[in-house]
């Protein structure tokens, strides 16, 4: 602009508008560079917060489960082990930080934090990736698996591979960049300084939805009198006419140190001899045939206050029993291959007088048995009962013998179309699963097929994806559907196999 066949004036006036410009810019880049700044210490003032706010969490965690360790002390081992990989991973960073200002005098004065040289000498040479740049990756991926792990498959799963991703990044001009280079190579000091207070950011909000997930709100909940409930509970389902009544009333935490200041049932103050370390005592005739109701309240001093706790409970007094009561703990059927829970009594007669017998029949303990059926459409258990008299009852009943139901194939607990990029397909296991069956069963994969459209079908043994299908899912595009079929499982402790499993789709996101 300076040079060519023009006039000295033109030259000196194309010359100041040249520097004009080159001064905006300069003005510009210290704005940009305070405006980094700033945000830095608002990230690092919330970190701060953040930090007091997830310890707090984790001294009521630790208090309850010191209270409670079979309902809080598994969320409290994993929520511990995460801390442990956040501590780490969030002093690393810092201790990174203080290495990247420690030759400036002014550690606020970010308008001369324009410079890339401590990164790029730190992280790269020659083009190619330091291992100080190897342990900054490896750091990511080690806390987003632990975070992982913790979290299990949740909603938050894919908020914090977000979070934490260090796959390839596309620039602006579709060129595809390794994670670090994208994100730090050649940036100035402050930016780069911002980003890492960003991570650090990142972290605590991980902690507190791990803390939110697992607890759910039962932290403050839990704490309260007011969530207890009274359970009454018997000696036996029902009486006779004339039996004497016996049972006890308990609270849903069995505290031994848990008295209460008063206890009314049906109307009536209780006994205090019958008011024990969490429980009230039960006696008196049972009554005449019919239901019997039990309504009443427990009252407890909770701080300056009294909590009342409601009782809501009752029985039956029948007839002397003229046949047994049989019951399939699942349903009014039996399923080939499986262990099936029943429970086989009767009314009034202990277990020990009770005989119950069927192909594939075998009592577990008291009235509980297991059933595992054979060949056939139905099963007769036969029971036999001993009266306190000694007369014998006898009764019959049919059970249908029902096949496992077809299974449905899953990946990442989901089922029928699922979408993914592209590059996490290769990573995925196949699992298969049983949607709204009676029993919780784990079902093992075997092998699977994988057919991605336009590629020749791929068989893999096991669960998860192996080479040939990354090569072939490579060639897939955008918007293909990858069928994965001829799904193979087998029940997992006994070996059984399902005889069908459904496909399982996955649809290529980008």
């Amino acid at each position: 602009m300076a040079g060519g066949k023009q006039s000295p004036r033109q030259k000196m006036i194309n010359l100041m508008y040249l520097i004009f410009i080159a001064m905006l810019a300069m003005n510009m880049s210290k704005e940009v560079l305070s405006a980094f700044g700033l945000m830095n210490e608002k990230l690092s003032d919330a970190n701060v917060r953040a930090t007091e706010q997830n310890n707090k969490a984790y001294e009521s965690l630790a208090l309850k489960a010191s209270e409670q360790e079979k309902q809080y002390g598994e969320a409290k081992e994993k929520t511990d082990a995460l801390k442990a990989q956040a501590d780490s991973f969030y002093s690393y960073l810092e201790d990174l930080k203080g290495r990247m200002t420690s030759d400036l005098k002014d550690k606020k004065d970010y308008e001369t934090m324009d410079k890339s040289k401590f990164l790029d000498e730190l992280f790269f040479v020659s083009g190619t990736i330091t291992p100080e740049g190897k342990e900054f990756v490896s750091k990511m991926d080690e806390f987003k698996k632990a975070s992982l792990e913790v979290l299990g498959e949740t909603e938050l799963s894919g908020v914090v591979s977000s979070r934490f991703s260090t796959d390839p990044v596309k620039n602006k001009d579709g060129k595809q960049l390794n994670w670090l280079n994208y994100h730090y190579e050649g940036f100035p000091l402050v930016a780069s300084l911002t980003k890492l207070t960003q991570i650090q950011a990142d972290i605590k909000a991980t902690e507190s939805d791990a803390l939110s997930t697992l607890l759910r709100g039962e932290l403050e909940t839990a704490v309260s009198l007011k969530n207890y409930e009274a359970m009454v509970v018997f000696e036996k389902n029902a009486y006779y006419p004339g039996e004497k009544l016996s049972g006890k009333i308990v609270l849903g935490k069995n505290d031994p140190n848990l008295t209460a200041e008063k206890v009314t049932i049906n109307g009536k103050d209780w006994p205090e001899d019958k008011i024990k370390a969490g429980q009230v005592i039960l006696d008196g005739p049972a009554g005449s045939v019919g239901d019997r109701s039990i309504k009443g309240t427990f009252t407890f001093k909770e701080n300056d206050s009294l909590v009342e706790i409601p009782i809501n409970g009752g029985y039956s007094v029948i007839p002397r029993p003229n046949e047994a009561v049989i019951s399939a703990d699942k349903m009014n059927a039996v399923y080939r291959g499986l262990v099936n829970p029943m429970t086989i009594s009767m009314p009034g007669v202990p277990s020990n007088k009770v005989v119950a017998s069927a192909p594939g029949l075998k009592r577990a303990k008291g009235d509980s048995y297991n059933m595992r059926p054979g060949k056939g459409n139905e099963v007769t258990i036969r029971v036999t009962g001993t009266l306190p008299d000694g007369k014998k009852v006898s009764s019959n009943k049919k059970f249908r013998i029902k096949d496992i139901p077809p299974a449905l194939g899953m990946i990442r607990g989901q089922y029928g179309t699922v979408s993914m990029p592209k590059s996490s397909i290769g990573k995925v296991r196949i699992g298969a699963g049983l949607p709204d069956f009676l029993f919780d069963l784990t079902l093992n994969v075997k092998s699977f097929k994988v057919k991605v459209p336009g590629q020749p079908t791929v068989t893999v043994t096991g669960t998860k994806m192996d080479s040939r299908v990354s090569r072939a899912v490579n060639k897939a595009r955008r918007g293909d559907i990858i069928s994965v079929y001829d799904i193979q499982a087998t029940v997992a402790g006994s070996g059984v196999k399902v005889k069908r499993v459904g496909a399982v789709n996955i649809k290529v996101a980008n």
